[in-house]
């Protein structure tokens, strides 16, 4: 049985993540979280202490960083929690021995790009302006905006740097837009959703990837007909085929 440790689970990702893992007897959950998950043993700690968090690593073989801060208006809890504690994630997993980390990124990385034709007519759904075909965005690309943006790009730096000094294998995903309607919300939406069921079967994938894959980074998102990242990286590494489109839901 595989042992797995999701941080942030409480959160909408980590719950849809539990929810899928659950289903299959092959794995062992737990949580480290700032409150309690019912059903899950947890580990109640601030990312930002890495003694506090120390004990929920022990005998782990995965592990799934999902705790983040999104709202930049909190300069201290962006430092402490997406900064330092994306470093103690990952030095509480180098000294427990866990074998993989599965990273979220996010595809703010590189939302820089969005200001640039064709992708700023095609996230404002200005569709007529956008040409028969478009480059994807690849997943060697960097491009931030904003602070939270920033710290992911920082986030996989130190993936790239405990993947070559410590020989642990960490796969960074950049998540697309996942909403708990499950559906676009906003138009530029059609460009980054990413349902319930690709972000679980993503995330799976990952979990699952033979050890020997150290280091990567993949885009995380629905089949969308106006997408403007590459899904075909994933495809290729992790089989990765999404089964759901933003079109879906073109009313």
């Amino acid at each position: 049985m595989k042992k797995i440790l999701i941080t942030g689970m409480s959160g909408l990702v980590g719950g849809i993540l539990r929810k899928h893992l659950e289903q299959n007897e092959a794995y062992v959950l737990s949580a480290l979280n700032r409150r309690d998950v019912e059903g899950v043993p947890t580990t109640q700690a601030d990312l930002g202490d890495l003694d506090a968090i120390k004990p929920a690593f022990i005998g782990q073989d995965v592990v799934v960083h999902l705790a983040a801060q999104i709202e930049e208006n909190d300069l201290d809890s962006m430092l402490r929690i997406n900064v330092m504690g994306t470093y103690n994630v990952f030095e509480a997993s180098r000294l427990a021995g866990v074998k993989r980390i599965v990273y979220a990124s996010s595809v703010a990385t590189c939302a820089g790009w969005t200001k640039e034709a064709p992708y700023e007519a095609i996230f404002a759904g200005r569709y007529n302006e956008v040409p028969e075909k478009w480059p994807m965005l690849t997943h060697d690309m960097v491009r931030p905006i904003g602070l939270y943006g920033s710290s992911k790009v920082w986030g996989e730096a130190l993936a790239r740097h405990y993947a070559d000094a410590y020989d642990i294998s960490i796969l960074c995903v950049r998540l697309g837009r996942v909403r708990k309607e499950n559906r676009p919300v906003e138009i530029h939406e059609y460009a980054a959703f990413l349902s319930h069921q690709d972000a679980a079967n993503f995330l799976h994938r990952c979990i699952d990837a033979p050890y020997c894959l150290k280091y990567d980074i993949f885009f995380a998102s629905s089949n969308n007909k106006w997408g403007i990242r590459d899904i075909e990286h994933p495809r290729k590494v992790l089989g990765y085929v999404p089964q759901d489109s933003a079109e879906d839901y073109r009313q």
